[in-house]
């Protein structure tokens, strides 16, 4: 089959990030043609003065509609779309001069109909920007779900940096309306259509969070309270692994109190594993501030994520007999 890529970005209130993404689409060295569809997902700050800008140098298409969410968005990009297999990037990515090329090498010797690539920091981000990756990013606090070579499953691919063909588009009808969520329940959908995944290393994005830590907290939050409900949805997916977070933050608040009584192995252990990661932090960036960072990038994850994951299942197992969409009507868009 040829390959005809279109690249799939929604944008919302976010024209400075479209801009600095464009840019790097204009310094890509490819061979490949390919298209690029922005759908502006009902923003008040419009890019679409922007993204005229860039016409004369990229095959470029800009659609606008109410709000409905990224994942509708996405849907309607790639029902707009001209090619056969699609790219879906988040707005605050910047794109390596080669990742087209990376894509294309790798679909062409092992094809598959949806791939996933991991994001990892640029060396002109900030120091809060360079932790929130790495701690995102780490085997040793994700297990290698976003990238990692050596993830401990099979590859989830995330919205952020994500390849799917047209037929497996129209067969699973996309994205559903969770957020987040989304991309995790396409693709689990997907393997259950028969579809393969897999991770394409070398198709890395630099992926430049505008975040802060109280941002950071409400989205690692977020993902936590999600998770327990693609469980309910898909049971055969549950792992123990997912309450690793709440299991943590539980333990370190158990050996702070043994502390005080004097029991003081416990609290050592918890020691170790911020030794570890500060030492695995410092010889993947080399910037001492950002590894201290980092410690504190861990603990807010860990914290959102399992407290985010705990009350979820509380929740839902509270309200049996009710909907997640019923009972978490924030994490669901209403299509317009």
């Amino acid at each position: 089959m040829q390959l005809q890529f279109s690249f799939i970005i929604p944008v919302f209130n976010r024209p400075d990030e479209i801009h600095e993404l464009l840019q790097s689409f204009t310094e890509l060295k490819t061979i490949e043609n390919y298209e690029i569809v922005i759908v502006e997902d009902g923003s008040n700050i419009s890019s679409k003065d922007l993204v005229e800008g860039f016409k004369e140098k990229l095959n470029i298409s800009y659609f606008f509609k109410e709000n409905s969410g990224p994942g509708d968005s996405r849907n309607y990009g790639m029902k707009h779309a001209k090619g056969n297999y699609f790219i879906i990037l988040d707005s605050d990515c910047i794109l390596p001069s080669n990742y087209l090329d990376e894509v294309s090498k790798s679909l062409k010797s092992d094809y598959v109909d949806c791939f996933g690539g991991p994001d990892t920091a640029h060396e002109s981000f900030t120091n809060l920007q360079k932790a929130i990756n790495f701690s995102m990013t780490s085997f040793i606090t994700t297990g290698g779900i976003r990238g990692n070579k050596n993830s401990v499953d099979r590859f989830q691919p995330r919205s952020f940096n994500m390849g799917i063909s047209k037929n497996a588009f129209e067969d699973s009808k996309g994205f559903g309306r969770i957020h987040p969520g989304e991309d995790p329940d396409l693709t689990i959908r997907l393997w259950n259509l028969g579809y393969k995944t897999k991770l394409i290393p070398e198709a890395y994005v630099f992926h430049k969070r505008r975040i802060s830590w109280q941002n950071f907290y409400k989205q690692v939050y977020k993902f936590g309270k999600v998770r327990p409900i693609l469980n309910l949805w898909h049971p055969s997916t549950k792992k123990i692994t997912y309450w690793f977070p709440s299991l943590f933050c539980l333990g370190f608040l158990a050996a702070l109190a043994l502390f005080l009584i004097n029991i003081k192995w416990v609290l050592f252990i918890f020691i170790l594993y911020f030794i570890i990661a500060f030492i695995l932090a410092l010889m993947s960036t080399k910037n001492l501030m950002v590894s201290l960072l980092t410690l504190l990038a861990i603990l807010v994850q860990f914290l959102g994520y399992g407290y985010g994951f705990l009350k979820s299942n509380v929740m839902i197992l509270l309200n049996r007999n009710k909907s997640p969409e019923t009972i978490f009507p924030e994490l669901f868009f209403k299509l317009k």
